[in-house]
């Protein structure tokens, strides 16, 4: 929040320009850098707007509380009012979104969308804009969670008129998203009379909803505690169940006593890990625990969101990435589920983070911090990227800082790969990870194991495993440029080239392009086959059969493997990332590519030496073409 008073103060700072000079020093303070002119002209004219609006309406002492940073998210709502309801004579809040705009039309696909003149791209309708604001204020502050009648929202395009916004009411408004226009002004103030009483101040309001504690709501609780139980299809077994009793041990001893204790689950691909953390969530939610999950891949974090809110888009709000708890108060949640913890970062701020933001913490300290019971799930050699270091010895010693009990459990028992140990064991002796060196593969009754000829034979016997009803994907190590993604309408650049082969990466961007699905759903949408994928859209997933093209970043040569890292393409390799890195890191790369399948894996190398040595392993008789 930038700034809090009175309506009638804020309009008398507004006239002298004082208004605008505390909020550009204040936004300059925070972000550390200066507002956009956008920013500055809505300061100069939409809140004086507002302000006038609230006096002339016989609301000058009702509080304003300008850009409201909502609860660990980086948007903020343009205004929040707090004061008392005529009615019922409790708190009452209504959240402003204030707009300039005098040009606006619905989407003409999608009146949940709106064009305006000066934006090149699509924006919110703001009447779903401001009902969102309102609900995610609602699931998330603690002051108003259990009181969501309280909360108002409502769009005020000041500079429209009413013959200009009327094709916005296409989609339907509520309580939470009222929208008016300039030449409605009088609505308007009857709107803010009905919820704002004008006999008493908002002081003591604006105190209560700035001291509502950030957890998720009850009834957000409930809701997604029913989303989880209803798509359960796991029982946990074993180790599974000790790291899930682990966990929900430490949160009953946190809840008797100020006590804080960490857990770390740690366990190969297929283990478990993320059925552990949304069981626990489940579970968190029907007891009514306050809890969160977080995990470092956009396509990850975006696929549980659609798994686990697929029906309740509010559920999808509990699902976080690890740098949200930047600013965020220690100790506020009961628990913090940090899933594919091995992408923990140095620290949560980037290119792009404001030097006032830039706090210098790090990152597993943030996410330490932030929960009563932070729980880490994590596998070691699935760390791709220079940067992350979330492994078992870092957690331990920032627990360690803090004099706090650290148990591990390691799962052992896995249920990718068709539950074979074996395989995995394969896969880690191959890479090295693991003493002992390359062995050749004695298949089990459980795994397949295949060697593809050509990256054609590849794609074609994964095809035919999709007309058998198994679901397939190609990936390779990062060894071919990436073009910028093309227009819409025009195909996509196959980019990974192998002789007269070629096919296109898949998506980077949050939209389909060409019939690709967006980068978070390669992996689980059917139209990703014929993509190739990469690491980064590959980790955390999991399809029946798997394709793996091995580059010419790690081949064969004479007795051991040799890692080339000018043959890589990946921008996060600098030059000042260290040869030993570049070598474990494009080593775990192929660890995670190799670890998808379900069923079975295909494999290829575009080096004829390597490719060679995966013959001498895997057999003559395990090829593509014996097994199609």
């Amino acid at each position: 929040m930038l700034f809090r008073a009175s309506a009638k103060t804020i309009a008398a700072m507004a006239l002298d320009s004082s208004l605008y000079l505390h909020l550009t020093e204040q936004f300059s303070h925070l972000h550390g850098y200066q507002p956009s002119p956008s920013e500055a002209r809505s300061w100069e004219r939409s809140v004086p707007t507002l302000t006038a609006a609230l006096i002339d309406a016989g609301l000058g002492d009702v509080e304003v509380m300008l850009e409201y940073a909502l609860p660990m998210n980086s948007k903020r709502a343009d205004a929040i009012l707090a004061g008392v309801h005529p009615r019922t004579g409790a708190p009452s809040y209504v959240v402003v979104e204030l707009k300039q705009w005098s040009d606006v039309v619905p989407d003409e696909d999608d009146p949940v969308l709106c064009h305006v003149v000066s934006y090149a791209q699509p924006v919110l309708n703001p009447i779903e804009q401001v009902r969102r604001y309102c609900e995610y204020l609602v699931n998330f502050n603690g002051a108003v969670a259990d009181h969501p009648e309280r909360v108002a929202g409502v769009a005020f395009l000041h500079n429209a008129t009413e013959f200009d916004v009327g094709a916005l009411r296409e989609i339907e408004s509520d309580e939470w998203g009222q929208l008016f226009a300039g030449d409605s002004r009088g609505g308007f103030m009857d709107y803010l009379r009905s919820r704002l009483s004008p006999a008493h101040p908002g002081a003591a309001a604006a105190d209560a909803l700035l001291a509502g504690k950030t957890v998720p709501s009850t009834q957000l609780m409930a809701v997604a505690a029913q989303e989880v139980r209803e798509r359960e299809q796991f029982v946990l077994l074993d180790e599974q169940q000790v790291a899930y009793r682990k966990v929900l041990n430490a949160v009953r001893r946190a809840q008797r006593s100020d006590h804080k204790e960490v857990v770390v689950i740690t366990g190969g691909p297929g283990t478990g890990k993320s059925v552990i953390a949304l069981s626990l969530l489940g579970e968190l939610y029907r007891r009514g625990i306050p809890a969160l999950h977080a995990t470092g891949s956009q396509s990850f974090t975006k696929t549980m969101r659609k798994v686990a809110g697929a029906r309740k888009r509010e559920v999808q709000d509990l699902f976080k990435y690890f740098n949200s708890f930047m600013a965020t108060e220690k100790n506020s949640l009961d628990v913090l589920v940090c899933d594919e913890a091995h992408r923990i970062r140095e620290t949560s701020a980037n290119r792009y983070t404001p030097a006032a933001r830039r706090t210098g913490k790090r990152q597993i300290d943030e996410l330490m911090d932030v929960a009563k019971v932070p729980v880490f799930l994590l596998d070691e050699h699935q760390v791709v990227r220079p940067g992350e270091m979330g492994t078992v010895e870092d957690i331990r010693a920032a627990a360690a800082r803090r004099g706090l009990n650290c148990p591990v459990v390691r799962l052992e028992s896995q249920f990718r790969c068709g539950g074979s140990d074996a395989y995995l064991r394969w896969v880690v002796r191959l890479l090295g990870l693991e003493p002992g060196g390359p062995v050749g593969w004695d298949p089990d009754d459980r795994m397949q194991l295949l060697l593809a000829d050509s990256p054609e034979q590849m794609e074609s016997f994964l095809d035919g495993c999709r007309g058998r009803g198994y679901s397939a994907r190609m990936s390779a190590g990062y060894c071919w440029p990436w073009s910028p993604e093309p227009k819409p309408g025009q195909p996509l650049p196959a980019d990974v080239r192998i002789g007269d082969w070629a096919r296109p990466w898949n998506l980077r961007g949050e939209r389909s392009v060409s019939g690709a699905p967006p980068s978070a759903l390669w992996a689980t949408d059917p139209a990703g086959f014929g993509q190739v994928g990469c690491v980064y859209t590959a980790q955390g997933f999991e399809y029946d059969w798997s394709g793996v093209i091995i580059g010419p970043d790690l081949v064969w040569r004479g007795d051991r493997w040799v890692t080339d890292r000018t043959a890589s393409k990946d921008p996060v390799f600098k030059r000042s990332t260290p040869d030993a890195d570049v070598d474990r890191l494009i080593r775990n790369t192929y660890k995670v590519l190799l670890t998808r399948g379900m069923v079975g894996t295909v494999v290829y190398s575009t080096d004829p030496e390597t490719q060679e040595k995966l013959r001498e392993l895997i057999g003559v008789e395990r090829s593509a073409t014996v097994m199609a």
